[in-house]
């Protein structure tokens, strides 16, 4: 079959059994460097990424994405009205009324601060993929009924059908004693669990108990956006601005920016240190590569004077780096690829199972993966460049006056 010349050289070049065993042992190094730092790459950013899903899946799923608040009397639109028209847009999941406020939770074992957020009987609710314990019907249709999390429930020591004591700082009312906060006995009717940061400091209640104990009529209520994309809330408000005139806009980068922005962080944190794994292999490429230049440049000069040009020189070791960092990326992205789907199974026979048998998340972003791999190439295909400018700068004249 017919191969390009250069082609046919640099790969025989790379498959060679026989040579300079120093520089056979660097070129095996340059491939298992880019093949661990590939694998290590692709592992480490799939489980950062399931990790930022679950996050926005269990968290934000929770709190609004977008909260509008009325501005004024003269500038509110009719709720119901706006209901209606954000209900209808393709990018939003779900609309509902919103109350909140921030509440102090009593019992007799202790004492905690959360968000209180009210949720309306009419509408989707976001607890239902996530409740344990309780009847949503019943949290609903009830009068001062409360839906803690598992972490708090078990802080507070209670249980369904138990009274928790919900103190408001915020409103107050007078008494012979002065002025004292309002507070009221809320029953226990719903546990959920979503495994993240929202189960501490977040609790729920019917929301026309919250607004009766907030004293708000009860069509005083904010609006609660959720996005079916939560990471789209700026294109979302670009793209709605005359329908949002007159609204107090806020989105949940006011509560969980800093957290996920940490996240963030921290993936392009680890890429840039494990990718330092590859660009010191991509380097032992360019060390093989050059003490091959210097080892072959007898073949080299017999091959220029049969009239191979000095541009085809350079190919042949631009072809043998090349086979070097297409073969360890080939194995880093296969195995990275394994490694990343079954790494909850590779712990558990390894015995380093996660706390209380959680999982990693995993989650394939398959255009990172594709730059990750594209980066993986062309860093390698940029590492023959010198040795194979030096190869091509061989005279012959001068190699083989000795010969």
């Amino acid at each position: 079959m017919f191969q390009p010349v250069s082609l046919y050289i640099g790969l025989r070049y790379s498959r060679a059994s026989k040579g300079n065993g120093f520089v056979s042992f660097i070129s095996f190094f340059s491939i298992a460097g880019i093949a661990l730092g590939l694998m290590a790459l692709i592992t480490v950013s799939s489980v950062m990424n399931g990790f930022e899903q679950s996050l926005k899946n269990a968290m934000l799923d929770l709190i609004p994405h977008v909260q509008l608040r009325k501005s004024s009397d003269e500038q509110s639109q009719d709720a119901d009205a706006l209901l209606t028209k954000l209900s209808a847009l393709p990018e939003v999941k779900r609309v509902t009324p919103y109350v909140t406020s921030d509440v102090i939770l009593q019992t007799n074992k202790d004492l905690v601060g959360v968000r209180l957020q009210g949720t309306f009987s009419g509408y989707p609710s976001a607890l239902e993929p996530h409740i344990e314990a309780g009847s949503l019907a019943q949290f609903r249709e009830q009068k001062y009924q409360l839906a803690l999390s598992r972490y708090l429930a078990n802080q507070l020591d209670v249980r369904l059908g138990q009274k928790v004591r919900v103190i408001m700082p915020d409103v107050s009312s007078y008494t012979p004693m002065g002025r004292v906060p309002k507070q009221r006995l809320f029953t226990v009717a719903l546990i959920y669990n979503t495994h993240s940061e929202a189960d501490v400091n977040l609790a729920f209640a019917d929301g026309k108990s919250l607004q009766r104990l907030l004293k708000r009529k009860p069509m005083d209520f904010d609006v609660s956006i959720t996005l079916k994309d939560a990471f789209a809330v700026n294109e979302f408000r670009t793209a709605n601005v005359p329908l949002l005139s007159g609204l107090e806009y806020s989105d949940w980068h006011v509560q969980q920016g800093a957290l996920f922005a940490a996240v963030a962080m921290e993936k392009r944190i680890m890429a840039l240190l494990l990718g330092l794994i590859v660009i010191v292999a991509v380097f032992n490429i360019v060390s093989a590569l050059s003490m091959m230049v210097s080892e072959k440049q007898g073949e080299v000069a017999i091959l220029q004077t049969l009239g191979l040009a000095p541009g085809a020189i350079a190919r042949v070791f631009m072809v043998q780096g090349l086979y070097n960092g297409v073969v360890g990326t080939l194995i880093g992205t296969v195995f990275g690829y394994l490694l990343a789907s079954h790494i909850n199974e590779v712990l558990a026979v390894s015995g380093l199972s996660l706390l209380g048998g959680a999982e990693l998340p995993v989650r394939f972003d398959w255009f990172s993966l594709s730059l990750i791999v594209a980066t993986s190439l062309v860093l390698s295909f940029l590492a023959t460049l010198y040795p194979a400018f030096k190869a091509a700068k061989v005279l012959p004249a001068e190699v083989l006056r000795y010969e």
